[in-house]
């Protein structure tokens, strides 16, 4: 007779009831009331772990009820339950429970594991709470588990968060086995830190303990060097690399090309980036900006033309390569083909087109590029405006410079110095000094560059004791110490006033070592004085420090030339022609039409050369009868004074006025009164200054000139320089 089974007592039939509402519980209120019934009813250790593992999944974990609750069972609960719950917590976005919940384990007298260390560790290195890590480094060589290689690169890992890398550092050294885990650990660790030193080192022993590093290891060290610089680890990587024939995943290819592309080493960075099957638009970019810097242009635009669905980032990155490598007009073209891929520019794309205008000096340009600015509300960014004055003044656009500054919202120092050295360029020191004025009158407190610009602006206009008041102020009312750059100013200001002993006792007061561009200041005004003793002084200097500096010998040449020593200025010359040193040409361009025409002396290439030269021979007669003769002074060779006025009458400025007037001339005849512009590479001579006048008047024309140093206006006759330049 088979007997019917046990009928389950009470106590596990309420267990199991219990159990299966508890896979229904959804949220904390439901376990609360699950809890009260569990505490009237039954008491069981397993309902409770239950309801507590059950409270930390919940949506709305309350840490303090859950706590409690893990305090109420008894005994403590095996590690395996909550060894979970600390890996949950030290992913959670509340790392700090994960440390209170430990704490409550060994208040209810539960036993840790080896298992139950790593999550903590990981918990207390997300808060860097050194002090409670210490502890649980205590705690865990008590109950030996710190031989455990989990626990040990926790360890190491939680000091190194903590800032204490010397005590990773003990750790790392005490283990007796080390994994490829813990090698990578340690190594990232000083990466983080910036110990590159040590870090290399530890490569370097890894090595010699015959483990492999893996791609993790090597992006690590890769990133870190590519983040110094430093040659020396870039080229033992490199080295290690090809000898050891490493397999390269995407990761550490991107991270090599990235440094060796950063670091300018770009037939490196090309090896590992022809490797790539698949090339990010991350490491192309590299690509393009390490080609750039490294003045390999063409380079860079064949990788740049490569790259399929370019970002804002890539196309900066080209148009920011031109506009610094002195390639402005090819600048702006890239900025045009962005615009019409339908990428908006943004502050840094702006700030290069920017910079683009001011290398190419033309004003319509400078104009289409404010337009845009506006257009796209970029107009009241402060940098923008700021690089809006510049672009103006270094272009030609005074009025528009003013304009910008007048309008802007906010104005810091950048603007008012951006300001006072606009007005500085064009001649207009009395502004210049007014805005200064007015700036300290609102309080704007003026920095060095403030007082470059301001002092630029006394030494063009020859406010002599104003420049010396202003220098003087710049530590007795602004404890700032002056630079190489104000003194520069000074010996310029001097040196344009003739004031050359003042100049050279500048020089040897100066608390640093003077540059070639100060003896360079004082040599060209004793070129303009004819001061041929200093000036041969001055170009000794300049050539001890650069023994092949064509400035120097070239303007020890014109002073020998002014003084008709014709011998010394052959003996210069063949040096020059000994050591290959040449002097710069001048270039002057005009814009026409949005198309750019430069012209050399002599010129000849351009299609209208003939109607050009009979241009210059109709200005020369009409020139003649207002007085005008042909400074055959500005000639600097040893040839007939015929020939020296032919071939002053030939300077590219002149050839570059001819075609303009040609032009313009045309385009008043449609009812438009036009400004002739023209950038000239070099300081426009005395003839063309006297001839641009003279022109201005005669011909009724406003000319502006931007040669090296400033600006010149031409109107009525007159100059805005006051023939002081």
């Amino acid at each position: 007779m088979t007997l019917p089974p046990p009928r389950p007592s009470f106590a596990v039939s309420a267990a199991n009831t219990i159990l299966e509402k508890l896979s229904f519980c959804k949220s904390l209120n439901h376990i609360k009331q699950l809890h009260a019934h569990i505490l009237r009813t039954v008491s069981n250790h397993k309902l409770n772990s239950f309801l507590f593992n059950l409270c930390f999944s919940s949506s709305s974990i309350n840490l303090s009820y859950a706590l409690n609750l893990f305090s109420s069972i008894t005994p403590p609960p095996e590690s395996v339950v909550f060894n979970s719950l600390l890996r949950d917590l030290s992913r959670s976005g509340e790392p700090r429970a994960t440390f209170l919940f430990y704490q409550r384990i060994r208040h209810v007298g539960g036993r840790l594991d080896r298992f139950s260390f790593p999550p903590i560790l990981k918990a207390v290195s997300k808060v860097s709470a050194l002090f409670e890590g210490m502890e649980l480094h205590g705690f865990a060589f008590k109950i030996a588990t710190l031989a455990d290689p989990f626990v040990e690169t926790g360890l190491m890992d939680m000091y190194a968060s903590c800032g204490r890398i010397d005590y990773a550092r003990n750790v790392f050294d005490e283990m007796s086995q080390r994994d490829i885990v813990t090698w990578n650990t340690m190594i990232e660790r000083y990466c983080r830190c910036g110990l590159l030193d040590e870090a290399f080192k530890l490569f370097e022993e890894m090595k010699d303990s015959n483990v492999m590093p893996d791609e993790m290891i090597l992006c690590n060290i890769v990133s870190a060097c590519g983040r110094t610089g430093n040659m020396r680890y870039n080229r033992a990587i490199y080295d290690f690399l090809i000898e050891n024939d490493v397999g390269m995943d995407t990761h550490l290819l991107t991270a090599l090309v990235t440094m060796y592309a950063g670091a300018g080493c770009m037939d490196m960075a090309m090896e590992f980036f022809s490797k790539m099957s698949v090339r990010n638009l991350f490491v192309s970019t590299a690509m393009v900006s390490g080609y750039s810097k490294a003045g390999r242009l063409d380079d860079a635009r064949v990788i740049f033309d490569q790259t399929e669905r370019k970002d804002l980032v890539c196309w900066t990155t080209m148009i920011s390569a031109y506009a610094e490598s002195d390639h402005p007009q090819e600048a702006l073209r890239v900025f045009e083909e962005m615009c019409c891929s339908g990428i908006k520019p943004d502050v840094v794309t702006m700030l290069s087109v920017i910079s683009a205008c001011v290398n190419l000096g033309t004003l319509d340009k400078a104009k289409w590029v404010h337009r845009y600015t506006h257009l796209n509300g970029l107009e009241s960014v402060l940098p923008i405006d700021n690089a809006l004055i510049n672009m103006y003044a270094k272009c030609g656009g005074l009025d528009a410079a003013r304009d910008v500054f007048e309008k802007m919202p906010t104005r810091n120092v950048v603007s008012w110095s951006s300001m006072i050295n606009a007005f500085s360029m064009h001649g207009e020191a009395s502004d210049s000094l007014s805005l200064f004025a007015q700036m300290k009158q609102e309080n704007v407190e003026p920095n060095e560059v403030t007082f470059v610009g301001v002092l630029y602006g006394c030494s063009h206009s020859g406010l002599v004791e104003e420049g010396k008041k202003i220098f003087a102020s710049m530590t007795d009312e602004y404890n700032i110490t002056p630079k190489i750059e104000h003194y520069g100013c000074m010996v310029d200001l001097f040196g344009r006033a003739n004031l050359l002993r003042e100049a050279l006792e500048v020089i040897e007061s100066m608390p640093m070592a003077p540059n070639v561009v100060i003896w360079g200041s004082l040599m060209s005004a004793c070129r303009v004085h004819g001061e041929l003793e200093l000036g041969e002084l001055a170009a000794k200097r300049i050539l001890k420090l650069e023994p092949d500096h064509d400035g120097a010998l070239v303007l020890m040449s014109n002073i020998y030339a002014r003084e008709h020593r014709w011998d010394y200025v052959r003996i210069i010359r063949w040096i020059m022609e000994k050591k290959k040193v040449f002097k710069e040409k001048g270039l002057s361009r005009i814009d026409q039409n949005g198309i750019s025409y430069e012209f050399l002396i002599g010129d000849k290439r351009h299609k209208q050369s003939n109607e050009i030269y009979a241009k210059l021979d109709e200005v020369v007669r009409k020139l003649t009868l207002a007085g005008y003769v042909p400074d055959g002074g500005s000639v600097l060779v040893d040839v007939e004074e015929e020939e020296k006025k032919d071939l002053v009458l030939w300077h590219s400025e002149k050839l570059a006025l001819c075609f303009g007037l040609m032009n313009k001339e045309k385009e008043e005849e449609k009812g438009s009164c036009v400004v002739i512009r023209i950038v000239k590479n070099l300081r426009v001579c005395e003839d063309c200054h006297t001839f641009f006048k003279l022109v201005s008047k005669v011909y009724e024309r406003e000319i502006i000139v931007r040669d090296r140093t400033r600006f010149h206006r031409y109107k009525n006759g007159l100059c805005s320089c006051r023939d002081y330049w």
